[in-house]
């Protein structure tokens, strides 16, 4: 739940020791050596009961943000676990029903009888498993919400719509070859987040997306080359890199984001089991004023 600030008793409390004090003040004859003890002590009490409550409604407001910044970061990992989920649920549903269609497409062929009851088991069973994932996942795929798994084939798009924001971006995509689904929509989702944090807070300035292959891991980079000048930041939430680090280490990968001289960078690394065979050609988008 969205964490609630309660009203704190600190104004209260000093008003009713200011009334306190002045009522006590009022009752205080004029006469009597009292007359010049008691309203510095009145004076006193009322300015230290102010400072005490000022003091009191800062700290409750300095909690009130923490609890509302840790919610906030929480929220935004469990709203990617449920992009993942939904993404999961596009990715394993497409593999087990090209599974059923390519069992069920044999039934016509010659086969001995132990491969014809084995393809039927595989069949039946691809199937079960789809009907029950997404049984289970029907929560998730709400149809006001859900949107289109992204993939490699988004990125040049996803750069485009960057450029048009006013980054002059430039996007490189080197020979990858076969690239897991989910490592794909990790990376364009790094793409996307990087390219708006770099919006918001460089401006029009120069942003470079480079995907690569390291081995066995898909590198993705986006680095930009500090604010324009005179450019005012217009920070968000803060918490996008949370979200995206959430996806990226539940594919064992690392997310770094930091500064690089006069700019910013972020780079994942992924683990992922393609061959580099059929790879991807160069993409580069042109510079956009």
């Amino acid at each position: 739940m969205r964490p609630r600030r309660t009203s704190s008793p600190a104004l209260i409390v000093a008003a009713v020791t200011a009334s306190v004090l002045v009522m006590a003040m009022c009752t205080v004859g004029v006469e009597g050596p009292a007359v010049f003890v008691v309203p510095p002590l009145i004076v006193g009490g009322a300015v230290g009961a102010a400072f005490w409550s000022v003091r009191r409604a800062r700290a409750d407001r300095a909690a009130y943000e923490a609890r509302l910044t840790a919610w906030a970061a929480t929220e935004a990992v469990l709203a990617e676990r449920l992009h993942i989920a939904r993404d999961l649920h596009d990715i394993v549903s497409h593999g087990l029903g090209l599974i059923t269609v390519r069992a069920a497409a044999t039934r016509h062929l010659p086969k001995s009888g132990e491969v014809e009851a084995a393809l039927t088991d595989i069949e039946e069973t691809s199937r079960q498993a789809t009907a029950e994932l997404r049984r289970m996942l029907t929560v998730l795929r709400s149809p006001a919400t859900h949107t289109p798994v992204d993939s490699l084939d988004d990125l040049p798009a996803i750069v485009e719509n960057a450029a048009r924001a006013g980054l002059r971006a430039t996007l490189t995509v080197d020979e990858l070859g076969t690239v897991s689904p989910g490592v794909q929509v990790a990376v364009a989702r790094t793409v996307r987040e990087a390219l708006s944090n770099a919006a918001r807070h460089a401006g029009p300035t120069d942003v470079r997306v480079h995907v690569y292959r390291d081995g066995p891991h898909v590198v993705t980079t986006v680095a930009d080359a500090g604010p324009a000048p005179g450019w005012r930041a217009t920070p968000g939430a803060g918490h996008g890199l949370a979200g995206l680090r959430e996806r990226v280490t539940s594919l064992d990968g690392v997310l770094a984001a930091g500064r690089v001289e006069a700019g910013f960078r972020v780079s994942a690394r992924i683990p992922d089991a393609g061959i580099p065979d059929a790879g991807i050609p160069d993409t580069r988008i042109p510079d956009v004023a």
